[in-house]
């Protein structure tokens, strides 16, 4: 085992947009991080690409010793640690693993549109994939298939982009 798989992960909250720079400028630091990236159609105008996106809009984690927090806090892009009580919050590493499975696994193609009847601000269950039992609130809609739910964890609510078919109502 590696010396850093001892140190813990920590969330941190990046400017809007900079997610991937903030993340490279991690890793060429030294530091370990990881940026839950899914992959995407989006469509333009004239043509539709594959795009990778962040998972949570400006959230990263990184691994490091929290005797490092100012040394991290320094670096361009980075607005702070997420914190509960003045402190920055340790993430389980079973919850990073959860997260990394579930990029792993994300796929569009698969997504069915369900006929539920759900409606913003209601509490849903995540009942599919790597996240299932988790619980949150629904924040938008985005279509047929796709809805945000915010899930609160280490004491923020973090947005995730999930599908329709993977939710229950509570």
């Amino acid at each position: 085992m590696a010396v850093t798989d001892k140190l813990p992960w920590y969330a941190l909250y990046v400017h809007s947009r900079a997610e991937k720079k903030v993340h490279a400028l991690l890793v060429d630091r030294g530091y370990e991080a990881f940026l839950p990236l899914i992959t995407q159609m989006k469509k333009w105008s004239d043509r539709m690409k594959e795009v990778e996106e962040p998972l949570f809009k400006s959230y990263l984690f990184v691994r490091t010793d929290i005797r490092r927090y100012f040394e991290v806090l320094e670096l361009p892009g980075i607005v702070k640690f997420v914190t509960f009580e003045h402190k920055a919050v340790v993430v389980p590493e079973n919850q990073i693993n959860a997260i990394k499975k579930y990029c792993a696994e994300y796929t569009e193609e698969d997504e069915k549109p369900v006929e539920v009847e759900l409606h913003e601000g209601q509490v849903v269950r995540i009942i599919g994939g790597p996240m299932a039992g988790l619980t949150g609130r629904l924040a938008q809609i985005h279509n047929k298939k796709r809805l945000i739910v915010h899930i609160e964890s280490v004491g923020h609510y973090l947005p995730i982009n999930i599908s329709r078919a993977k939710i229950e109502a509570v």
